[in-house]
């Protein structure tokens, strides 16, 4: 596969819940990192395929939501590329460059 997910992570309002259910479902190892003060990365080890993790969602009253990384070879190219896919009205899907060398497209 040519651009193939390297990485999924759930943003979640409840990681303890979530830690639970995805563990007793699937049998994920689930692995907690400490971020800093307060705050819990938990790493997915699926066993096989695409590992992952969960965290806090950091947005207060967001949903739940699941992020998917894509592995590209010029990420400034990836989203041009993007960008010139998407349609021009002021609801469309739109790019946000969080940190050098990463995109986010919602």
């Amino acid at each position: 596969m040519a651009n193939p997910f390297v990485h999924v992570e759930l943003l979640t309002t409840d990681p303890g819940k979530a830690k639970a259910f995805y563990g007793s479902l699937f049998s994920w190892k689930l692995q907690d990192v400490q971020m800093g003060p307060g705050s819990t990365y938990t790493m997915i080890q699926p066993g096989e395929g695409t590992g992952g993790g969960l965290m806090q969602q950091p947005m207060p009253g967001a949903p739940s939501s699941w992020l998917a990384y894509v592995v590209v070879d010029d990420v400034k190219v990836s989203t041009a590329k993007a960008q010139s896919l998407l349609p021009r009205r002021p609801s469309s899907t739109a790019a946000i460059s969080l940190y050098p060398g990463r995109s986010i497209f919602m």
